[in-house]
């Protein structure tokens, strides 16, 4: 039986986690989440990738989204305006959940609509950087 293949994909300005307003994305960089998630779910093989361009991103979503088991997916600004993002999460076979470290819905009005999270299996928001764990978590599930 093969292990389970999950991507985490992290958009624009995830790279300046822990640095980047710490007092509203906390403390900890994207290494150390990544660290945590390969540790927590050993059982499962865990690739990821993070890019502040769009295309690579539709990129990314295109190619693992058709050889990986589910995507974790925390688009960053793109959520909100990125329809062609959405389009390559429509199209690929992996089921993928998108995440949010603050809750959307308690931020300005522009934050408030994921336009990408219609094409998701879920949206988790509001949950810190817990919510990669909850989605792992989610996948493994279905």
């Amino acid at each position: 039986m093969s292990k389970l293949h999950i991507f985490i994909l992290n958009g624009p300005n995830l790279n300046m986690l822990g640095k980047r307003e710490p007092s509203v994305y906390g403390l900890n960089n994207l290494s150390h989440l990544i660290q945590d998630l390969k540790s927590k779910f050993s059982d499962v093989v865990v690739s990821d990738c993070q890019s502040n361009d769009e295309g690579e991103l539709i990129n990314l979503i295109q190619d693992y989204g058709m050889r990986c088991d589910g995507i974790v997916f925390n688009p960053g600004g793109y959520a909100h305006t990125s329809v062609t993002i959405r389009d390559a999460v429509a199209s690929v076979s992996a089921k993928v959940i998108e995440v949010h470290i603050t809750n959307i819905h308690a931020r300005e009005e522009f934050r408030r609509t994921t336009i990408v999270g219609g094409a998701c299996e879920a949206v988790i928001s509001g949950f810190g950087i817990r919510g990669y764990e909850l989605a792992v978590d989610h996948l493994l599930q279905l």
